[in-house]
């Protein structure tokens, strides 16, 4: 059983919960050896390479996939899902669901994702639409980046998950600082930023999670 990770500070409370998890050696050891940018990992569980991850949201909708309600979520902002105003237009070649919320929202320019676009964000705000802030005031509704999508055993990785979010996942002082120097990012964003990301899809987020997708198919 493999378990694809992505190493981005938004899934960073689940690493830990995971670390924390009887769960075997061998499967930690196999989370660690497939990290991977969400759509490396898109295409590693599209061909069985991995049995489960998180991924773009917009790949979660393909029939083949057993999909928990559990995903990365934000509601009315997020800071690193961007597109830079003044820009010739561009995907982020680590990413699926942000290059098509760009062009479903009609934003012209460069896209970025992940803890490269948090770092950017916080040095100059105003020079990036936050994708998430402009879903929200098109919609009002919250954004679905991914999901948790795997090929078989749902019921298992269903188990494993079950707790997170009935547990506080406290991020320990020497992993805040190691990514925090890592990423460029003082720890009291990273905890700022933290607060903005949830992952319990609930009803409202599977209604955004349709209107998007409804809204990429005419694409």
């Amino acid at each position: 059983m493999i378990f694809g990770k992505i190493d981005y500070i938004n899934l960073l409370p689940l690493h830990i919960y995971l670390k924390k998890y009887p769960l075997p050696n061998g499967f930690k050891k196999a989370m660690e050896y497939k990290k991977g940018v969400p759509s490396k990992l898109n295409i590693d569980l599209f061909f069985a390479r991995i049995d489960a991850a998180v991924i773009s949201s917009i790949e979660s909708a393909r029939k083949k996939y057993q999909n928990l309600d559990f995903g990365i979520c934000a509601n009315k902002k997020v800071k690193s899902v961007l597109v830079e105003k003044n820009t010739k237009q561009a995907n982020d070649t680590a990413s699926a669901t942000s290059n098509v919320l760009a062009r479903v929202l009609k934003q012209k320019g460069r896209v970025i994702i992940g803890d490269k676009a948090l770092n950017l964000y916080l040095k100059e705000p105003n020079a990036y639409v936050d994708l998430c802030e402009c879903w929200h005031k098109k919609t009002n509704l919250p954004f679905v980046f991914a999901r948790f999508s795997c090929l078989k055993k749902k019921a298992l990785f269903a188990k494993i998950l079950s707790k997170f979010d009935k547990e506080k996942t406290k991020i320990p002082n020497y992993i805040l600082k190691h990514y925090a120097q890592s990423r460029g990012i003082n720890e009291a964003d990273i905890k700022a930023y933290l607060r903005l990301i949830y992952y319990d899809i609930k009803v409202k987020e599977k209604r955004a999670l349709k209107r998007f997708l409804k809204e990429a198919s005419k694409l």
